[in-house]
This record gives C-alpha cells, sequence and structure tokens, in this order.
C-alpha cells in the first residue's frame, strides 16, 4: 500500500502512520486508508476486512480517525446502538451515517465504537456502542466537521474472501 499523501495528512493527520500497511499491523483489528485521488473537496476511504465485522470496524475508526484524534477524546458519553437491515451495504451506511448524526445531535466526538455484525437468514445486524466525549476545542484535537456520508462512488463487496468497502464524507 502507498502512504498517506500530504494533503490527507493536514486534514486528518492520517500520517501518523507511515503508511495503511503499518497502522494495520499495529491495530491488527481493523484496516483503512484514505483516498486522496477520488474525491477533491470531500474525503474517501477505502475499508477492508477478512470479516464483515473487521471491515465495519475499519470504516467506523477512518471516521473517527476523520473526525478527531481519538487519544484526545475522553470516554464520558456512550450510546449503544442497534440496527438492521437485509442489505450489508445499506447497514453500514446507516451505521456510518449514525456516527455523524449523534456527532450533530449530541456535540460528541469520539474515542471508540466496538461493534458485532451478525448475518441470520440474509438478515444483518449490528450492535454497538458509541464512546466519546463532548467537543472540547481546549483539549481535543479535532479535523473535520463531517456533514454527511454520501452515494457518490459509495460500494461494499466481497473480492477473494476479503470484504471491502468505498466511502466518501461530505465535509
Amino acid at each position: 500500500m502507498r502512504p498517506v499523501c500530504a494533503a490527507c495528512y493536514n486534514r486528518v493527520r492520517a500520517s501518523k502512520f507511515q503508511s495503511f500497511s503499518d497502522h494495520f499491523n499495529q491495530t491488527m483489528t481493523w484496516s483503512f486508508r484514505f483516498l486522496d485521488d477520488i474525491a477533491v473537496a470531500d474525503i474517501a476511504f477505502e475499508a477492508q476486512g477478512n470479516t464483515v465485522e473487521e471491515l465495519f470496524s475499519g470504516a467506523t475508526r477512518a471516521l473517527i480517525e476523520t473526525l478527531a484524534d481519538p487519544g484526545t477524546i475522553g470516554a464520558v458519553w456512550q450510546r449503544e446502538i442497534h440496527r438492521s437491515e437485509s442489505d450489508l451495504s445499506a447497514l453500514l451506511f446507516d451505521w456510518l451515517s449514525d456516527i455523524v448524526y449523534w456527532k450533530d445531535a449530541e456535540g460528541v466526538v469520539f474515542h471508540d465504537a466496538p461493534l458485532t455484525v451478525t448475518s441470520e437468514a440474509g438478515h444483518w445486524t449490528l450492535n454497538a456502542r458509541l464512546i466519546g466525549a463532548p467537543v472540547n476545542r481546549a483539549a481535543q484535537e479535532l479535523r473535520n466537521d463531517v456533514k454527511g456520508v454520501t452515494k457518490h462512488l459509495y460500494e461494499v463487496n466481497q473480492e477473494a474472501e476479503r470484504w471491502q468497502a468505498r466511502v466518501v464524507l461530505d465535509v
């Protein structure tokens, strides 16, 4: 994988990690990379995982990292989220949109979002817990005010036993 570009560094400081691969090897629970050549005025990323749960975790982490540095966010606010869909792509889109909604509705940014994704009889279920804190500009490193998740170039697919998603965020 290629290193994160300088433009993305200035927007989300993603290049704290030397490259996408180094970042994945440090965490081993999720993977994503920012795509600087997809959307000029927006932020795009691609998430991957060996399982659907890893895919969702990677996409979630990419959105959280886009909003703020999770290391500067406390864990004083929590919200349980339960969603169910027959379409996996719609479930991921709705989940990411939920994160943006709670950021705006409650004025919070996020530290973590542990989740599980299960499938039964062709129906997908997400159970997650958003963990964060109210926005505090003096104590937190805020990055981008994401307005929404877009359908532009949005896709979720499985290739060779690996799940992938491409997401464009409106900032």
